[in-house]
This record gives C-alpha cells, sequence and structure tokens, in this order.
C-alpha cells in the first residue's frame, strides 16, 4: 500500500470520528436539555419565591422557607423527594422529610407544592411526610 492511501485512508478516519463525536455531542445536547415541562414548572416555581428565596435558588438550588405554626426554618433542595431538610438555629440539617404531591410532577412544581404546603399547613404537610436523617 502506498504512502499516499494510507495518508488518504488516515484522514477519512479522521473526518469520521470528528463527524461522529459531532454527532455524539449533539445527542447528548439533545438529551439532556430541559422539556419544555420542566422549563414551565421552574418559572412557575421562580414566580413564587421571594427575592430571597430567588437568590438563594440561583446560587445554591435550594430556598428556605419558615414553617407557618413553629416558625421553623426549613431548606428545599432542587428535586422530586426527599429534598425538604429542617434546619436548627445554627441553620445546620436538623431532620429531613419527605412528602411530595400524589401526582407525578416535574421539579419546579414538587418544590412550589412544599413551599406552599410548608408556609400554609405546615403541620398537615410533616403529619402526611417521612421523615429521614439528612446527610
Amino acid at each position: 500500500m502506498s504512502v499516499t492511501l494510507l495518508h488518504d485512508a488516515n484522514d477519512q478516519l479522521r473526518r469520521l470520528l470528528a463527524a461522529c463525536l459531532q454527532l455524539a455531542r449533539a445527542f447528548r445536547d439533545w438529551y439532556l436539555r430541559p422539556s419544555t415541562i420542566e422549563q414551565r414548572g421552574l418559572k412557575l416555581l421562580r414566580e413564587w419565591l421571594s427575592q430571597e428565596q430567588l437568590a438563594q435558588y440561583d446560587a445554591r438550588r435550594y430556598f428556605e422557607v419558615i414553617g407557618c405554626h413553629t416558625g421553623k426554618r426549613y431548606r428545599i433542595c432542587h428535586g422530586n423527594g426527599a429534598n425538604v431538610i429542617e434546619l436548627d438555629d445554627a441553620a445546620l440539617p436538623r431532620t429531613g422529610w419527605c412528602f411530595v404531591p400524589s401526582d407525578h410532577l416535574v421539579a419546579g412544581d414538587v418544590m412550589l407544592a412544599q413551599k406552599i404546603a410548608l408556609e400554609t399547613d405546615e403541620r398537615g404537610a410533616l403529619a402526611a411526610a417521612n421523615n429521614f436523617t439528612p446527610r
């Protein structure tokens, strides 16, 4: 085989690998993009957050709420479950709480439901919740 044929074969192989890599990146970007439903859920959540909560969420992907009955602070982390953490006076995790709506919802909708539940019916929300030891 001549050097020219090897050089041409190597060029074709490089082009093919580059095209495969580009296709793999495009697929990854498509697969990982947020769905329209997820985007709408996060948009609605953001509309309901106070300025302080929105700043917390943008910086750390969680926000804090105050329970309406006890005045306890809770951290709601981005997620669909096991994402509510009761904080002690030093803002350290005390107890984890897992309560979610009965329907399958995207994270933004779940977090909004948790926020509203703790701010309007803290006792009812915790009565329906499972507790766990937070990490």
